[in-house]
Parts: structure tokens; sequence; C-alpha cells
């Protein structure tokens, strides 16, 4: 049996109520790889309360709770940093959106050719969309989206189009020729309907812009090399790297951040 089958068949019998353990011995493989094939599933409630009288009747109750309580104080965790985070980022100042945005380029956009920032996060697109047009001033209608996807989903491209055109609010004609990439996959993905593919987001006569950007992003690397560093009381460390070493003064961080950029 192929490892994507295998993969697919211990979905199912997860969601029969069967235990990590007994998959693994069924198909043959690790309990790694078995939690790792169906950790992200979302039991009902029937099917939870079925795998907890199968654990009960294995023998495995008292680390079947232990685990949900470890699950539990794990979720417990993400929520309390989700929280926290957003009371430290609630605003941000035109000067730190900038610099996010010429961070987040740095990483997943194009250098060395024409500009472009591509991505498959929605989340991550929309932002950067936002950033073109509120920290450099691009127009709507000089957006040009691209979208790169593999071949097996040509059947779905009006609806891959809708979704970016809706998430972006931009028209579909304002897209360009959709790329789509020839390779046969060898495995199954659960999530064919609901992939989108990587969204590029380029604009019309970008070599301004795009010279913009990489200045940017060179003034991000030399702010990384020469930026000082700083102990708790503010004192400059020790071994810092500044060219010239005169006083400076500590970044201050406020809760309280003007002018800002309302999320």
């Amino acid at each position: 049996m192929a490892k994507f089958e295998k993969r697919l068949e211990a979905r199912s019998l997860r969601k029969k109520g069967w235990s990590i353990r007994s998959i693994a011995l069924h198909l043959r493989v690790s309990k790694a790889s078995a939690s790792v094939w169906c950790r992200d599933l979302q039991l009902t409630p029937a099917q939870k309360k079925r795998l907890l009288l199968n654990a009960i009747k294995a023998g495995h109750a008292g680390r079947l709770k232990g685990a949900l309580m470890n699950k539990k104080k794990k979720q417990e965790r993400i929520w309390f940093y989700r929280r926290l985070a957003e009371q430290e980022l609630t605003l941000l100042t035109n000067r730190e959106f900038l610099i996010a945005g010429a961070a987040l380029y740095w990483g997943e956009g194009n250098k060395n050719s024409r500009l472009g920032f591509i991505n498959s996060d929605p989340q991550m697109i929309k932002f950067m969309h936002r950033w073109f047009r509120r920290a450099l001033g691009v127009k709507r209608e000089e957006f040009m989206p691209r979208i790169f996807i593999n071949a097996i989903h040509r059947p779905r491209i009006r609806k891959i189009l809708k979704f970016w055109s809706q998430l972006l609010r931009l028209p579909v004609r304002q897209f360009g020729n959709t790329t789509f990439i020839k390779r046969n996959p060898k495995k199954i993905y659960e999530n064919y309907d609901s992939y989108y593919g990587l969204l590029s987001i380029g604009t019309r006569n970008s070599s301004e812009l795009k010279y913009r950007i990489l200045g940017l992003i060179k003034a991000l690397a030399v702010q990384g090399i020469y930026f000082p560093l700083y102990e708790g009381n503010g004192n400059l460390r020790q071994g810092s790297s500044v060219v010239e070493h005169r006083p400076h003064k500590a970044v201050a961080v406020s809760p309280i951040l003007t002018p800002a950029i309302r999320r």
C-alpha cells in the first residue's frame, strides 16, 4: 500500500474512533506517522465519545485524559499569546507599517527580476496588497495580479479567480494570464477543492517602485549589521557593531503609537 493511501485510510479509521496506536499497528507504521496524518482532524462529539470508549476499553483512558489536558494547555497558551500580540500591535505607525511590508517583501518578493510579491497565504497577500496601496501609493487600477497553480486545477480556474478577485476587491479582467504548472502530483491532496494556488502581486510601470523597495531592503540590511544592541538599563552592550561609538538613545517601546494605520 502506498504511503498516501495509508494516510487516507488512517484518517478514515480515526474518524471511526480508532486510537493512534491501533491505526499504527493496523497499517504497520510508526505512531508518530499516524499522529501526524490525523492531527488536524476535527472530530464530531459522537466521534470523540466513540474514541474515548475505545480508549477506555483498551486501558488507555489515563493517557488519553493526559493528552487532552496537554492539548487544552497548548490551546490556552496559543490564545494567550494571540491576545497579547493583539494588544501590542493594536496600531502601527506609518513607519512601522512600511518596515513590516519591506521585511515581508525581502523574504517573499522578487528581487532579481520584475517586481512581484508571491505567496499562497490569503492573509499575507491581503496585507501586502494594502501595503502597496497605503505605504507606496499604488493605485487600485495599477495592480496586475497573476496566479500560479498546478494544471490539475484548470477545471476550477473560474472559482480560483473569483476567490482572489473578491479578496483583493479587484476585477478579474485586471488579472494576468494564469500560469498552469504542468507537473503530475504523485499523491492525492485532500485540499484540492480549497487550494487557490500562488498569487503574485505585480504592478504596471513597476521599475521605479521596485528600486524603491530594494532601497528599503538595503536599509533594513544595514540596520541589521550596525544597529546598536542595548542592555536592559539602556547602556550600549560591549562588542556591538556600530560605525561610530557616539551616544545613542535606546528605542522606546510604547503601547500608544501615533500617527497610526488601523488594522
